[in-house]
């Protein structure tokens, strides 16, 4: 259940700082609303999975996957480029989260 919490609050982060790229410096009201919403229900999730998964591993997870979410989303609804240094950036993420998760609990 842990993993399934966790999966909604990356998504829930994913549509706030979607939300917020939308929002034009928080000039206009749904997508300012959208953003904090969805950072609440992040949240909120993700103190859920705190119960049952390693503060370590769920946060390494939550901002790792975000991260790399978001560049690509990044990529695809506003027309960031793309750089071998942006791709290495983003395997460093995944790579990272994967370490941290090998690593297990000790």
């Amino acid at each position: 259940m842990g993993y399934l919490t966790l999966a909604g609050a990356i998504a829930a982060e994913v549509a706030a700082t979607t939300a917020m790229k939308y929002s034009d410096g928080f000039s206009r009201l749904w997508p300012t609303l959208l953003t904090a919403l969805g950072y609440v229900i992040s949240f909120l999730l993700l103190a859920q999975t705190l119960k049952s998964v390693s503060i370590g591993t769920a946060y390494a997870i939550w901002a790792g996957v975000g991260t790399a979410t978001i560049a690509v989303l990044g990529l695809m609804l506003f027309g960031e480029g793309l750089s071998l240094l942006k791709v290495v950036g983003i395997v460093l993420i995944v790579g990272g989260v994967v370490v941290l998760n090998l690593g297990g609990a000790h």
